[in-house]
């Protein structure tokens, strides 16, 4: 015990707070221990995975596109771009998603969204922050519509970049960013029909304009399907005068998935 808080004169108050705290702290990790948040089993530590769940996860780097980065099989030099970027650049300066999207990335993403498991955005941040450039300026969640955030009770893009704003020393700009129309689920939809249900959705508000005119922002999402609605995110940043948008992901959905 005495290993784990100072060693403190027997009379002074703090000292006994520490060992108390102590005291409950390893009751608490005997009682309920660290457990893999994908599969529940216990680990060593929060937010660390299983060997199984771990070895199931593909995590995205380059070879990729230099347009989106879309992950390539194979390095093909310096600059090169794939097929849907050369035949329509995009206006966001990359799609950085720390995994592929499977069984196990995908489990996470709905048991924050649908489960309310909010600790898993710290566990989503924490494997995204080796991807944060190092010229951003300001995290800027993709948005709920207010009866959505009601109903949910929380914005699960918002609590992701919390905690990568948290760990990586950035500023959070939560309200700049707004979605002034609630639109249908888009899941099971195709990519025009999304990008025709989100456009002209998004906005930023006027008196928080300056937060992101002329700055690099990370754009944060928890899943990247089509880019859809990133695309009408990027659009509204820009038009408010963001130098760049970059957008940051937990798990995209690559082409061959």
């Amino acid at each position: 015990m005495t290993a784990l808080v100072p060693r403190r004169p027997r009379g002074d108050k703090r000292w006994m707070r520490g060992i108390v705290r102590t005291g409950w702290r390893l009751i608490a990790d005997y009682a309920l221990p660290p457990r893999c948040p994908a599969c529940g089993i216990p680990v060593a530590e929060d937010h660390r995975f299983c060997v199984d769940c771990w070895s199931s996860l593909r995590f995205l780097g380059p070879p990729w596109c230099a347009h989106c980065h879309l992950p390539f099989g194979f390095d093909r030099g310096g600059g090169a771009v794939c097929a849907s970027c050369a035949a329509t650049p995009p206006r966001h300066a990359g799609v950085l998603a720390a995994v592929a999207y499977g069984d196990v990335a995908g489990a996470l993403a709905v048991r924050l969204k649908h489960g309310g498991r909010i600790a898993l955005a710290g566990t989503m941040a924490r494997a995204m922050l080796r991807l944060v450039p190092g010229d951003a300026d300001v995290l800027v969640p993709v948005p709920l519509h207010r009866g959505r955030l009601w109903r949910r009770g929380f914005n699960q893009a918002g609590l992701i970049a919390e905690a990568v704003g948290r760990l990586a020393g950035l500023p959070r700009e939560h309200l700049a960013l707004r979605r002034d129309r609630a639109t249908p689920l888009l899941r099971g939809l195709g990519r025009r029909a999304r990008a025709r249900a989100v456009a002209g959705v998004f906005r930023i508000d006027p008196a928080r304009r300056d937060r992101v005119r002329g700055r690099a922002v990370l754009l944060v999402d928890d899943v990247y399907t089509t880019g859809a609605t990133t695309a009408a995110c990027t659009r509204a940043l820009r038009a408010a005068g963001a130098r760049s948008v970059t957008i940051l992901c937990w798990a995209r959905v690559l082409p061959d998935d």
